[in-house]
């Protein structure tokens, strides 16, 4: 957004701090600033944001939490100010290895669930909808545990067994070159009422 817009800064949380630690030790632009902290406890004044982006990140915040991150959204939000979430769908042969041990199928159906319910009780306008594909490329093995099992914002039991599984299927699609999949993704606009 930087880089490629004419915003004037961007400002972005990250709630897991060895992640924000890596966030803050990298070079950035002047134009952007990191904060630690969470959707559903946004330290910013009211009306203080142009908007808001959620990179495949709502279905992160706890399911208990949800609504309470969308009326956050919304308090912080200028009136008329957008929402862009991107969230990936729970389909395709990607999701087919990675629910053998990280099934997140409940929690990415909560997450639009609750996008739904913002837009009904008027916390948010229904602004529209895209999905589009994305490709997600592994170079081997160890890249795929790397990137879903090695990650520091989630704790996965991975047992040897489980393991097994993953590789085994995992190099059905993997060639000399590496592994690519179609990852579905879908892409929300809501906006906050500017009445």
């Amino acid at each position: 957004l930087v880089e490629r817009t004419a915003v004037a800064s961007v400002h972005a949380l990250e709630v897991d701090p060895v992640q924000h630690r890596l966030n803050l030790d990298a070079s950035r632009p002047p134009r952007l600033s990191f904060g630690l902290g969470a959707a559903e406890e946004i330290a910013h004044p009211d009306a203080s944001f142009d908007g808001v982006v959620m990179m495949k990140s709502l279905h992160h915040v706890p399911v208990e939490a949800m609504d309470r991150a969308l009326r956050e959204v919304r308090r912080v939000l200028k009136p008329g100010g957008w929402f862009y979430v991107s969230e990936p769908v729970y389909a395709g042969e990607l999701n087919d290895i990675l629910r053998l041990f990280h099934d997140e199928g409940r929690v990415r159906a909560l997450a639009y669930e609750a996008l739904q319910r913002a837009s009904r009780d008027g916390v948010l306008e229904w602004v529209e909808e895209k999905r589009f594909e994305k490709r997600a490329f592994y170079k081997d093995y160890d890249d795929f545990v790397a990137r879903h099992v090695r990650s520091t914002h989630t704790r996965i039991d991975y047992p040897d067994a489980i393991a097994e599984q993953v590789r085994a299927q995992l190099a059905a699609f993997m060639t000399p070159a590496g592994a690519t999949f179609a990852q579905p993704i879908r892409v929300n606009l809501l906006r906050r009422p500017t009445a």
